[in-house]
């Protein structure tokens, strides 16, 4: 039937023609029933689909309660945000902040609020069986307004926050969330203060070479209500409660309260993700870090050294962070606290990368930043457990976090394809430069600063082992960089050299002096990780031993530096030696070799390793000029020497004679 115009009418119905086109199965009627809505916001309700808790609670830890159902999905979001409430508690008014569940922006939704909860005494743990209190002092405007609370938020929901109300941050190529630190873009080791309270001040490593500078208990509470001033004065924070160690009878429960949707994505990625049920009994953390970095410290206040300012208080179980957005800051704060809650547990925490062969036989490596040990702890013939923090216990090794935070300076696919792959949806890239059409970022670029690095979920590393745990180590690698050129490329080690190279945490940097001459510098840090440990080295050190000779492990050190001369004379080991020493240190052959022992520094050096020249073994047939081998060898010894002198005069135990062990087990000059 034709139209008006002389066209013919287009059939609606799906007559004759479709039900033809129907049986030749080309096409089909996608057309639907209208949607539900009756307006704009309520289709914009139902794409959204709420997530239902998925547990039934359990009753004093026991079996599932018939009864389960009278705790209401409201009455336990409720304990949830007065948990939140007390964690923001000021210690000078009564209340903690009224707390809503939300993000103000979307008005509408349905939000549970919750009243103020009365602050616990400064020296007790919140226990959370609170009843609602009415404020009972006169009415501030703080204690008027809501604070809204974006708790445990997904990834993609953190990204949305951080796209809408972060300046600076932006979707990459891949996928991953770019964002900037600010004024800070690494960490401020000259800004951290640890509290020395009684038990501190008997327990920490302090003075000469010690990481550890005091702040007292009123400095400390004088910023921490700084920070939860300002927490509490936005419209929004975000809340994470996460996990710490995958050893599951050696967790540590941490909340992190944050103002900015990197931080919060940044620790979703680096510490152990709870599952739904996991929130649910959550309870009260082990552990609170209260980062308000976008806010200044009082230079007033005293001990405060810049406007920066990281304090840890070990007796109340709090982190500060104020005046610096470095994410970093979170992460390592953290890991100096398992330094100290771990060995009281008599659990070792290390500063080391960790994997495990096919045959379940794990290595620990440990080095300083340039010495190889993220390479070479990534190996596709391995599961990797761990890249940077971990726990030795009773039970084996676990990874404490949940995640790998890699340097991105000068990442390539074929050099780093791991670290390259796993930047992707839900990574967080700081500071990186990219180009502002196609988002496609340029790793070489060190316009912000030569810091950049990625966040990522360990599960991003195909060969991740989940969970991060696994049997007791066999190797424990010591990696050095020994631009001096006078370390041999494996030495095997006995115990006590084992803990003094441990305890020296050598490498040697190339670092141009001022009048632009390159030279070797050698670099000295307590456990291959000073800047984190809170107990005297030598402590960290006689754990070792104990794990080592109860559990059967080996030390080596391997020089990834340079053979033959010092830097600008000598060449660096190459890298496939270098990866066949360490495959034969994993596959035992190395522990059958024949030793010979090097002068001064007494290590025992194999004679011949499969797929390495025999020559480059013994670093005296590689440097032509003898005397300068000598010198520079003597050289290095006064260094290690030098450095030790702070060590040599602490006591481990009762007596000194495992002090004079270790010190016999240096270089003899």
């Amino acid at each position: 039937m034709a139209t008006p115009n002389g066209l013919a009418r287009i059939d609606t119905n799906g007559g004759a023609q479709k039900t033809k086109k129907h049986e030749n199965g080309i096409c089909h009627d996608d057309s639907s029933a209208p949607v539900r809505a009756q307006n704009i916001d309520e289709l914009h309700s139902m794409q959204r689909k709420r997530s239902a808790p998925t547990t039934p609670i359990k009753v004093d830890g026991g079996a599932a309660s018939p009864f389960a159902a009278a705790l209401s999905e409201e009455d336990r979001r409720k304990q949830q945000l007065q948990s939140i409430s007390a964690s923001l508690a000021s210690l000078t008014r009564e209340t903690g902040p009224k707390v809503v569940r939300g993000d103000p922006a979307r008005k509408g939704e349905a939000t549970v609020k919750v009243a103020p909860v009365a602050a616990p005494p400064p020296s007790q743990p919140h226990h959370h069986h609170h009843h609602h209190v009415a404020p009972t002092i006169s009415v501030s405007d703080s204690s008027l307004k809501f604070t809204h609370v974006l708790y445990n938020l997904s990834p993609a929901e953190l990204y949305e926050q951080a796209i809408k109300y972060e300046k600076g941050s932006f979707i990459t190529d891949t996928g991953a969330l770019a964002t900037l630190s600010g004024a800070k873009t690494g960490r401020s080791p000259r800004d951290k203060r640890i509290v020395k309270d009684e038990a501190a001040a008997q327990e920490l490593w302090w003075g000469k070479g010690s990481p550890n500078i005091e702040m007292d208990e009123h400095t400390f509470l004088t910023n921490r209500e700084r920070a939860v001033d300002y927490l509490n004065s936005l419209d929004k924070v975000f809340v994470n409660d996460q996990f710490l160690n995958w050893d599951p009878e050696n967790r540590i429960k941490v909340r992190i309260i944050s103002a900015r949707a990197y931080h919060s994505l940044f620790m979703h990625n680096m510490c152990i993700r709870p599952t739904e049920e996991e929130l649910e009994e959550f309870g009260t953390p082990d552990f609170t870090i209260y980062n308000a970095g976008k806010f200044p410290c009082n230079r007033y206040t005293h001990y405060m050294t810049s406007s920066t300012s990281v304090d840890i208080n070990l007796g109340r179980r709090e982190m500060v962070i104020l005046g610096t957005q470095y994410a970093g800051e979170m992460k390592k704060g953290l890991f100096g606290v398992m330094h100290y809650l771990m060995p009281k547990r008599r659990i070792l925490s290390l500063h080391s990368g960790c994997n495990m062969g096919r045959d379940g036989d794990v290595a620990l490596f440990f080095g300083l930043s340039g010495t190889g040990k993220t390479t070479l702890s990534t190996d596709h013939n391995r599961l990797l457990i761990g890249d940077d923090e971990h726990c030795w216990s009773d039970n084996g090794v676990s990874n404490i976090e949940g995640g790998c935070y890699a340097k991105c300076i000068d990442l390539s696919r074929e050099k780093e394809p791991d670290i390259w792959n796993a930047i992707k949806f839900g990574t967080v890239l700081e500071n990186v430069v990219f180009d502002e059409h196609t988002r496609e970022v340029d790793y070489t670029d060190k316009s912000v600063t030569e810091n950049t690095r990625a966040a990522y979920p360990i599960e991003y590393i195909p060969n991740a082992k989940i969970p991060c745990v696994g049997p007791h180590p066999k190797n424990v690698i010591l990696l050095a960089c020994d631009a001096f050129g006078v370390l041999p490329p494996v030495s095997k080690l006995n115990l006590a050299q084992t803990m003094y190279h441990f305890i020296s945490g050598y490498t040697a940097l190339v670092a141009g002096t001022e009048d632009g001459i390159k030279e070797p510098q050698a670099t000295f840090s307590a456990c291959f990780g000073a800047a984190f440990i809170m107990l005297h080295p030598t402590k960290y050190a006689a754990m070792l031993a104990e794990k080592m000779q109860t559990y059967g492990a080996t030390g080596w050190l391997v020089n990834t530096g340079w053979s033959g001369g010092r830097y600008g004379v000598g060449n660096r080991i190459k890298l496939a030696y270098t990866r066949k020493i360490i495959d034969a240190i994993h596959s035992g052959e190395l522990l059958t070799a024949n030793y010979q022992k090097t002068e001064v520094f007494g290590l025992e050096i194999p004679t011949a390793i499969e797929g390495v020249p025999s020559e480059i073994l013994d670093p005296t047939n590689t440097w032509t000029d003898k005397a300068a081998y000598k010198e520079t060898l003597l050289k290095l010894a006064g260094l290690f020497g030098k450095n030790f002198e702070v060590f040599a005069s602490y006591k481990i135990g009762e007596d000194s004679t495992l002090t004079e062990e270790i010190l016999a087990a240096g270089p003899k000059v």
